[in-house]
């Protein structure tokens, strides 16, 4: 699990310094990089800037509640993992974290046997989610059709989102042939036009991903 999360991200919101702090701390034992907010709508601001992969918020916090955070959230993107912490346990806010579809909705104090289950069922969430890594921090996002790494994103063409998943699902080489059938639909396929189309598509993978294999294809 740690091998897994050391290449992602994470938002986490709270209020209270100290609990900011010792969570953090916790945090940062698992993830590449710790984004933190005092408030939601600074949370909500460092979603937008940084695309965090889990954002973590408390629910009671100054400007922007936990909830209108995770709903703000929702809008943006539809499937941001979100998972919110409280102290509280009264039904209505278990009723509006349940129709939000969160990771998981923990209740304080924060333990780490708590937090590594939350961890856990984020890794399964983004596994069943469609999210495939390709390589150590690089993902390919099914659903959305991106390359991301880190807080950037690339943008596919439908070729290049074509050859990706085609190599995924094979996960062999693809020959010039399959190619040709596959991405150009019965046009001819130039070898400068193929050329081109990998050299852009490379430009958006991790160095040394996309082989070439001599005189039969390509394999991821």
């Amino acid at each position: 699990m740690i091998k897994k999360l050391s290449s992602l991200s994470v938002l986490y919101a709270e209020d209270e310094v100290g609990v900011r702090q010792n969570v953090s701390e916790m945090l940062s034992l698992f993830f590449k990089d710790v984004y933190l907010a005092k408030d939601g709508l600074e949370a909500y601001e460092l979603f937008l800037q940084k695309k965090p992969d889990l954002t973590i918020t408390d629910i009671k916090m100054p400007i922007i509640d936990g909830i209108e955070l995770a709903r703000k959230i929702r809008k943006k993107d539809a499937k941001a993992q979100i998972l919110i912490i409280s102290a509280h346990t009264e039904v209505d806010y278990m009723l509006d974290a349940i129709e939000l579809s969160l990771v998981r909705y923990i209740v304080k104090p924060i333990t780490e046997t708590k937090l590594v289950d939350a961890l856990d069922k984020f890794l399964n969430s983004i596994h069943n989610g469609g999210i495939i890594e390709i390589k150590d921090g690089w993902f390919y996002d099914i659903d959305k059709k991106i390359i991301k790494h880190e807080n950037k994103i690339f943008e596919l063409t439908k070729k290049e989102i074509k050859l990706i998943e085609l190599m995924i699902e094979r996960d062999s080489i693809i020959s010039y042939e399959e190619i040709e059938s596959h991405l150009w639909d019965g046009d001819y396929m130039s070898l400068n036009a193929l050329r081109l189309m990998i050299k852009n598509l490379r430009k958006k993978l991790p160095h040394d991903s996309l082989k070439n294999i001599q005189s039969i294809g390509y394999k991821l």
